[in-house]
């Protein structure tokens, strides 16, 4: 397991000088693999879980590239520790078993132990001499971990290269970490990898996707993109003018491969923004987002009420903005395949404006490179609506915060069950009938409101922002 450092500014100028083909640094493996013509996809490291969301006292489950992990924390090592997500006994998940009180990794299926490096610690049932546990066989499949600014990386490839290999963390926090204000979220999302960051690098959208929830369609304006630099390690462009028909400022854009993208955005209004996102590749049609959004305020109060927000009530915004544009996302990614865009991206695709720029650098590294790691891959049958406006499984149970917001909404609303029925009964002892009444009548208003807002954790809102009456 490798037990790596946060990465310093260091190792992210390695990551951004590789894109600029500036000449290798020694010790550094460039990400992707070693053939200059190829980006192999496994060779690099990738984001599964936000460190403050997962949990100690259990193993958590996730999918990378097809592969099946468990992550779990080593009170010995005092670190998150990832094996693949079977025994090696009879192969049954580690993720439906438990920490043990010995704080070892035990298989639900037999009670096989595993200490931090996979080595099996305990088989309960072989003879005390026995030595069966001493066995290569026996051991779990460890992969490379690292804790980097805030988030747990997963290495999935060669275990020899993961320690020399940069891993992609955000320069301009790395450079400068004081002073951020954050917001983010992670979610499981109906479409691809290579979907997702197609569509965030594509800032054109956001005025008619997004109109009235983060955009506005009286913004849409022709968007001169400029293409700086282009290589394996990724690419880097601008757009002199900026969003908001200039209002803000040039805006920088960065993508590093093979998963990373962020817009970066300094305005004399605002400050320094950024939007940044993480692709994680889960498998065909399925990936997971880590949306990062650092503000460095030129006002305080702005950073103080950013500072003050709940972590959840951020996420129920965020995760409508997500929505927008979710359910014709699920669907254009199968009518870009069925009409064999992964081979012939322009041809699928008519990108007649520079607004497009940055778009078709993506499929041409894509296919340069032969990066897509599926995309020779039959996606699964289409969600139906209501399957992919649902919140609770691809975010809810993910995050921390949401999580506890949820408990403490259906400890509340059976706190005012009870509060109500006590109101009731209080008011006829004490002939006070009126009295009861009202207040039990506030109990019950307020466990139907607190129901009505429970249903946000759980799913999202039927219409979006942009084609509500209201607003258009």
């Amino acid at each position: 397991m490798i037990s790596s450092p946060s990465p310093t500014s260091e190792t992210t100028s390695e990551t951004t000088s590789a894109a600029l083909g500036a000449a290798p640094v020694p010790g550094v493996l460039p990400a992707g693999g070693d053939d200059p013509n190829c980006f192999d996809p496994f060779e690099a490291w990738y984001p599964v879980a936000f460190v403050v969301d997962l949990e100690r006292h259990r193993p958590n489950a996730f999918t990378l590239l097809e592969q099946d992990l468990v992550i779990w924390w080593d009170g010995a090592a005092s670190q998150w520790r990832v094996f693949g997500d079977r025994c090696p006994h009879r192969l049954a998940r580690f993720s439906e078993g438990r920490i043990n009180q010995s704080g070892l990794l035990e298989c639900p299926y037999h009670g096989w132990a595993f200490g931090g490096e996979g080595d099996c610690r305990v088989i309960p049932q072989q003879e005390p001499q026995g030595t069966a546990h001493t066995s290569a066989r026996a051991c779990a499949h460890p992969y490379p971990a690292v804790v980097a600014q805030g988030m747990l990386f997963v290495y999935p490839g060669s275990r020899d290269r993961a320690d020399k290999t940069p891993v992609p963390v955000i320069e301009p926090i790395a450079e400068q970490p004081e002073g951020w204000v954050w917001i983010e979220t992670v979610r499981d999302l109906p479409y691809d990898a290579v979907t997702l960051l197609e569509n965030v690098l594509d800032s054109s959208h956001l005025p008619f996707t997004h109109h009235r929830s983060v955009g506005n369609r009286a913004n849409a304006a022709a968007v001169d993109l400029e293409l700086l630099d282009s290589g394996k390690q990724g690419f880097r462009g601008t757009w002199a003018e900026g969003p908001r028909r200039g209002k803000l400022g040039r805006q920088d854009t960065v993508f590093v491969s093979p998963n990373l993208m962020w817009h970066d955005l300094t305005s004399k209004q605002i400050g320094r923004t950024m939007t940044v996102v993480y692709a994680t590749p889960i498998r065909p049609g399925e990936c997971r987002l880590f949306a990062r959004f650092p503000f460095r305020f030129n006002a305080l109060l702005p950073k103080l009420i950013f500072s003050l927000t709940p972590r959840w009530w951020g996420h129920l915004g965020q995760n409508a903005i997500l929505e927008d544009d979710q359910i014709f996302l699920h669907h254009q990614e199968r009518y870009f395949a069925q009409s064999g865009g992964w081979e012939h991206p322009a041809q699928t695709y008519y990108l007649p404006t520079r607004a497009d720029l940055f778009v078709l650098e993506f499929h041409r590294w894509l296919q340069k490179f032969q990066s897509h790691p599926f995309a020779h891959r039959e996606l699964p049958p289409a969600r139906s609506r209501e399957h992919l406006l649902e919140r609770f499984h691809s975010h809810t149970q993910h995050c921390a915060s949401c999580r506890r917001a949820l408990r403490w909404i259906v400890r509340s609303r059976l706190f005012l069950v009870w509060l109500a029925g006590a109101s009731f009964l209080v008011g006829t002892w004490l002939e006070t009938p009126m009295g009861g009444a009202i207040a039990s009548g506030i109990a019950v208003f307020l466990w139907w409101r607190l129901g009505i807002f429970a249903q946000k954790f759980y799913r999202g809102q039927e219409i979006p922002a942009r084609n509500r009456e209201s607003n258009r």
